[in-house]
């Protein structure tokens, strides 16, 4: 595994994974390191407003764009198996002891994957949880796009109409800072999440699950299910959930999720 000129900014550095170069971005600081994993469709700058926060508290940091998304190379066929190798390769790399790991959505199970088999100060997980994972509507919508619905996304008035549909000035620094993707690969990388069910494993790290009330995909029941089953092993475990806030949580309110990471940062 090789790795160029490396930068303390979120534009990252490539660095080559046995077939695969993903796009990373890493800031050293103090331990224990947060490892922030972004969902599907994502890439490493959704998590820009934690990024900007933990650099600032010297805290070291380390995000990348997940295998067929952002700026990373493909794979032929994708697993949650590959991405979980993918995210120990780069722990490995960057000799990373114990991390936090924050993960959103679809990025929740290949953080879970990782969690089970290797120690961590903590997993948070946004909007994401063990399985049920895929609402009904999902796959003929990113089916429809990974066909071609993703050219709709080049046309300067949809970016422009859904840059008018935002209000808050929060979301609105977000959205400008991520765009949806525009290209085949990433809707066509997300299958490999379709049916994830993970079986029960007792994890070696306690975990904060994070839910936004208004969340379509990952309500606040489930949250409360997860943290139900995770309290028999790991006591230390806890549930929020933020009213009135939807999918993005670490968007619509990344005070929320920077706490979060403060309290296992303050308790390792």
């Amino acid at each position: 595994m090789t790795r160029s000129t490396a930068a303390t900014s979120l534009d990252g550095f490539p660095i080559k994974l046995g077939k695969v170069t993903l796009q990373v971005a890493h800031s050293p600081g103090t331990s224990p390191a947060i490892v922030f994993v972004h969902g599907g469709l994502g890439s490493r700058l959704n998590w820009c407003l934690q990024w900007d926060y933990f650099q600032s508290q010297g805290q070291e940091i380390l995000t990348y764009d997940l295998a067929g998304h952002g700026q990373s190379g493909r794979y032929s066929r994708y697993s949650v198996g590959r991405h979980r190798r993918d995210l120990t390769r780069l722990i490995q790399h960057f000799k990373l002891h114990r991390p936090i790991l924050c993960c959103h959505s679809y990025g929740v199970p290949v953080g879970l994957e990782w969690a089970r088999r290797h120690a961590a100060t903590a997993l948070i997980a946004i909007g994401g949880g063990t399985h049920n994972l895929t609402p009904w509507w999902e796959i003929p919508l990113i089916k429809f796009f990974a066909i071609g619905g993703h050219h709709v996304y080049r046309w300067q008035f949809v970016q422009e109409f859904l840059r008018s549909l935002i209000v808050n000035e929060t979301l609105a620094q977000f959205h400008d800072r991520n765009s949806v993707p525009n290209d085949a690969h990433p809707y066509e990388a997300i299958e490999a999440f379709w049916g994830y069910n993970a079986q029960h494993h007792p994890l070696k790290c306690p975990v904060t699950v994070i839910t936004g009330g208004d969340d379509p995909m990952f309500p606040p029941t489930m949250g409360h299910e997860w943290l139900a089953n995770l309290l028999h092993d790991q006591p230390q475990s806890q549930h929020i959930t933020v009213p009135k806030v939807g999918h993005l949580v670490m968007a619509e309110a990344p005070d929320v999720v920077n706490q979060a990471i403060s309290h296992w940062i303050n308790t390792a």
